[in-house]
């Protein structure tokens, strides 16, 4: 019997798995072939920047990241669109941009070798009984099923875990799309992008090595494909050239309205990363929550697994609190013309001194 099995091996499960794993027996699910090289296939649909607060738990945790992770360029600037009004800002951001897929191979790279994994896992379902938590799921087609003490659902915003736990309250879901554009010349800022015709929440472009990512967040059961395409119309006549797509993926993305659309879990299966709902409701920033639940669960769980969700549900009110903040702050870019009162201010941002941003 495992003492933990974790669903999920992103940044959450593997930096739990990381902490756990000389003291306990742990095993590690996850659908990616995490423990070799990205190859192509199914990919985690992620800007791939690593904001402050996730670089400051890297700093807590004594990590420092490899070159082998970081995507050029290094951007120190937000430039900020708003469709509707038509007026743009320029606002300092330290972002540090990196390969997503690399990274979350860098942080399973890290785990101790007493940790189990088993990669191509496809998590089917779970069962109580009184031995434990009865995990089953395939490899390979093949069937398998182990048992363990505490089951820990890691498995991002479309979570069968979390599915299994059945909460009353959800978050809104919406459709992450980014689509990857080779691109006739580097633009030196990210940018962030806010029209009603298109989302409620925002858009995207992020230059990646000699790409321009460009994604949304759109409301799910709204009509995708065709607001993602209005968006690219649109973003062409913002000076963007988006002629030639190369690849297009997309996901899944939960948006907290409160906390009681946080789901914990309770007893033997408990969720952390945004399977829990933690990810910020303001600007769907998710590692540093990834990081921090992982710790607050890694340090519920050093008087082992009995009564471990209890203190895990004790150590996330600081969690909670950054939510309830994000929640703060969400007028302010979301309502329209809140967003252009502080737009229209210049408050924060920069003058660009050079003459080929186009408006």
């Amino acid at each position: 019997m495992y003492d933990v099995i974790i669903v999920g091996g992103g940044p959450a499960g593997a930096t739990l798995a990381r902490f756990l794993g000389r003291d306990m027996k742990v095993l590690v699910l996850d659908r990616r072939d995490l423990g070799k090289p990205y190859a192509g296939g199914f990919e985690k649909c992620c800007g791939g920047l690593l904001a402050p607060d996730a670089q400051k738990m890297l700093a807590r945790f004594g990590l420092g990241l490899p070159r082998s992770v970081l995507a050029g360029p290094q951007l120190f600037t937000v430039r900020t669109i708003d469709m509707a009004t038509r007026q743009q800002r320029f606002y300092p951001r330290d972002y540090i941009n990196i390969d997503r897929e690399r990274f979350d191979r860098w942080l399973v790279s890290l785990l101790p070798p007493e940790v189990e994994t088993c990669w191509g896992a496809r998590f089917r379902y779970l069962e109580r009984d009184n031995r434990g938590v009865r995990v089953t799921f395939t490899v390979n087609g093949k069937e398998r099923r182990e048992t363990c003490r505490l089951a820990v659902g890691a498995d991002g915003a479309r979570s069968l875990v979390r599915r299994a736990l059945a909460p009353r309250r959800q978050p809104q879901v919406y459709v992450a799309i980014q689509e990857w554009f080779a691109v006739p010349k580097a633009y030196p800022y990210y940018s962030a992008v806010f029209d009603p015709a298109v989302t409620d929440f925002y858009s995207w472009t992020i230059p990646k090595d000699d790409l321009l990512v460009v994604g949304s967040a759109i409301p799910a059961g709204a009509d995708v494909l065709g607001r993602f395409q209005l968006l690219k119309d649109k973003l062409a006549q913002w000076g963007y050239v988006l002629d030639e797509p190369v690849r297009r993926h997309g996901t899944h993305l939960l948006r907290p309205a409160g906390l009681g659309q946080i789901c914990l879990g309770s007893r033997d299966v408990v969720l952390i990363g945004e399977a829990a709902g933690w990810i910020s409701p303001s600007s769907a920033e998710g590692l540093s929550y990834a990081f921090r639940s992982a710790l607050a669960l890694a340090r519920a769980l050093e008087k082992g697994t009995q009564g471990a969700a209890a203190r895990y549900r004790r150590r996330c009110r600081g969690l909670s609190a950054s939510i309830l903040a994000k929640l703060g702050k969400s007028p302010a870019m979301y309502w329209p013309w809140a967003r252009q009162l502080a737009m229209g201010s210049g408050l924060f941002s920069l003058q660009i001194e050079f003459e080929e941003v186009m408006s």
